[in-house]
């Protein structure tokens, strides 16, 4: 079983790494077929499965997905532990089975299990209670397959475009240290250091709060019009957060996900209205 599902973290990161759509640390999608977006989902399985079952990659062979921030959150052992490491498993197979479909950026929560940092939500350390629980199902092999997790969390790109100028991360820098972030990041190789405070890909992953300023210097830096991010929490599922920015998320009850005509042009208010509840999916 451990060596299974190394095998299987193994094979992701491969699929992550030869993705025909990536260029450096960005998914550059088609200008034809569709895309959906999702928010952070932060080990929130039931919804994890309605993302599928919307999606069909079976039936759909020119749409694409974008996942994101998969762990911390969701069921836990009767320790307490976090047991979101069996659903980014499952996000595992599912890149593996769809590799130029399924594309999965990176997330604050996957660069700090990387730096083995510290996150707080809802009060708990998910750090920690993370691999409490992987201690506890793997014992004597945990320290392989969460070597292997990281292996695979660092292997994720850091965002995606639309030929039409729509822009998908899971944050952007925030406004303080905007003019720290380097936009080469996105084209060159990725390096540890990239993901630790002040690294670009660091900044990338945890802003919060953009003002409209930084929104605009962001457009320009990345050249593009519209920003879709996740990272802030959002209770009614989603939100416009400035004059080109949305804000998803796919992690509670009133999460949401975004389907995209990747021929079409869209405003914000159109890609708004296109908005669908997870829970309106059977």
């Amino acid at each position: 079983m451990p060596q299974t599902i190394i095998d299987l973290l193994k094979k992701a990161v491969e699929a992550n790494n030869n993705d025909s759509f990536r260029r450096g640390n960005l998914i550059h999608l088609p200008a034809s077929g569709n895309l959906i977006i999702t928010g952070d989902i932060h080990g929130h399985r039931r919804n994890f499965e309605k993302i599928v079952t919307f999606a069909n990659l079976d039936n759909n062979p020119d749409r694409h997905i974008i996942l994101q921030e998969i762990i911390h959150g969701g069921p836990e052992d009767l320790q307490g532990g976090c047991l979101s490491y069996t659903l980014l498993f499952d996000v595992a197979r599912y890149k593996c089975s769809f590799p130029e479909q399924v594309h999965i950026i990176m997330g604050n929560h996957a660069t700090v299990f990387i730096n083995d940092g510290e996150v707080l939500k809802d009060g708990k350390e998910m750090n920690r209670a993370m691999r409490s629980a992987i201690e506890r199902e793997f014992k004597d092999d945990s320290d392989k397959i969460i070597s292997a997790m990281k292996q695979f969390l660092f292997s994720m790109p850091l965002a995606a475009r639309c030929d039409t100028r729509i822009w998908i991360s899971h944050s952007l820098p925030s406004d303080r240290f905007v003019d720290k972030f380097d936009g080469k990041i996105i084209d060159r190789q990725l390096e540890p250091e990239d993901i630790i405070k002040p690294g670009s890909a660091y900044l990338l992953t945890w802003g919060r709060n953009h003002s409209q300023p930084t929104l605009d210097k962001m457009a320009d830096i990345l050249d593009v019009d519209i920003f879709v991010l996740g990272h802030q929490a959002q209770q009614q599922g989603w939100s416009q957060a400035g004059k080109n920015l949305i804000i998803l998320a796919s992690d509670h009850n009133h999460g949401c996900l975004l389907p995209v005509n990747l021929a079409k042009s869209y405003t914000v208010e159109q890609l708004i209205d296109s908005i669908v509840p997870l829970a309106s999916i059977a």
